[in-house]
């Protein structure tokens, strides 16, 4: 997983994650996605943050499948057997009936070689793939903004165990800091 947060919490600042960082961060970004096979991202991320197409391939999970063809025809959507207008989209995943199940959702990206996967989010997704312990890798970075109360964290959804994470990196632009934690030894 890839996020950005700030110095007291919050993923987003006026409502989007892209006021908290800076090129640098992007950079990282872009090396991070150079290095997946799949970045794996949810439908209101999409929306929200306006994201286009990106590379190596995207998949974008959607329960409703409320994305423009013209658009997004070219990303791996997974969504649920619930969703309407599914042939609409060239490659589907269809991971459970009304939830996304998250073994299915990475034995169908396994399926067409993509096993290197980066979440850039959204919170709900993130709270998923936690909750079914399928985060081994969290890159953090942590802006030198306040951004008060109310603000998004980067999980969402209803509690679930704790994961040990360990420090694996720790790296400064003088301005950010980018963390990098991998899954903790059982």
């Amino acid at each position: 997983m890839n996020f950005i947060a700030s110095a007291d919490g919050s993923a987003v600042l006026d409502g989007r994650s892209g006021g908290l960082g800076n090129a640098n961060d992007q950079a990282l970004m872009g090396v991070l996605r150079k290095a997946s096979d799949v970045v794996l991202v949810g439908a209101g991320t999409v929306r929200t943050e306006g994201y286009d197409l990106v590379q190596p391939r995207m998949a974008i999970v959607t329960r409703r499948l409320d994305l423009d063809p013209a658009t997004f025809g070219d990303a791996i959507i997974v969504t649920v057997a619930a969703a309407p207008g599914r042939d609409r989209f060239r490659d589907v995943i269809i991971a459970g009936d009304t939830e996304v199940d998250v073994p299915t959702m990475l034995a169908g990206l396994a399926e067409r070689g993509l096993t290197r996967v980066l979440c850039e989010g959204g919170p709900s997704l993130v709270g998923t793939l936690e909750a079914a312990g399928a985060v081994d890798e969290l890159c953090l970075t942590i802006s030198p903004v306040l951004a008060g109360p109310g603000g998004t964290r980067i999980t969402a959804g209803p509690p679930s165990p704790p994961q040990r994470m360990e420090l694996a990196h720790l790296l400064t632009d003088g301005e950010l800091l980018f963390t990098r934690y991998t899954r903790a030894a059982p």
